[in-house]
């Protein structure tokens, strides 16, 4: 065989390759690729954590509402609920991050930008300000209740988190009702 015979003949085999290749491109390819167990347990896991944290930030958020509401209605007892109302602020910012969008709410001029944004319906308030303080306390109750149950499902960081905005929580309870009479 000759020099330009062989090379016809290599130039036609890599052609030939090159044509068998490109049609395995060009021919159906196979569906999309189906996860693994891993990587759906992992998604299960993130939707998981995603729900848990808001609803941790929801039942906060809810709180910080209560707050601003008892403010309104009562500016006379700022002094007592200020303090109390800037650390729900803190605990709703601490709860939101890494994982649920946390911006201004524009609702009350004591709003802090730690809220959650939604348009808020308005909280009922007790005339009285005994009774709208009860009424808050019942409500620190209920948030610090509701981020005591999330510890059962919670990844050990967040857990460790809930913990100390519930604990928080039954302390600023105490501190409305209680710890007034002290």
């Amino acid at each position: 065989m000759t020099t330009t015979g062989r090379r016809a003949l290599l130039t036609a085999g890599v052609s030939a390759a090159a044509a068998t290749a490109l049609a395995g491109c060009t021919s159906e390819a196979p569906g999309p690729r189906k996860p693994s167990a891993a990587e759906r347990e992992a998604e299960r896991v993130a939707r998981a954590e995603a729900n848990l944290r808001l609803r941790s930030v929801t039942a906060s958020r809810t709180l910080l509402e209560r707050y601003d509401a008892a403010l309104a209605a009562h500016p006379a007892l700022a002094p007592r609920l200020a303090p109390l109302r800037r650390s729900v602020a803190a605990h709703t910012q601490a709860l939101g991050e890494g994982g649920t969008t946390v911006r201004p709410a524009t609702a009350s001029p004591t709003a802090s930008p730690t809220t959650v944004a939604s348009a808020p319906a308005p909280v009922p308030v007790a005339a009285d300000a005994g009774t709208a303080l009860r009424d808050l306390a019942a409500a620190e109750r209920t948030a610090s209740d509701a981020h005591t149950a999330a510890l059962l499902t919670a990844p050990p960081e967040y857990a460790r988190l809930l913990a100390s905005v519930a604990a928080a929580g039954a302390a600023h309870a105490y501190l409305l009702t209680e710890g007034a009479r002290a």
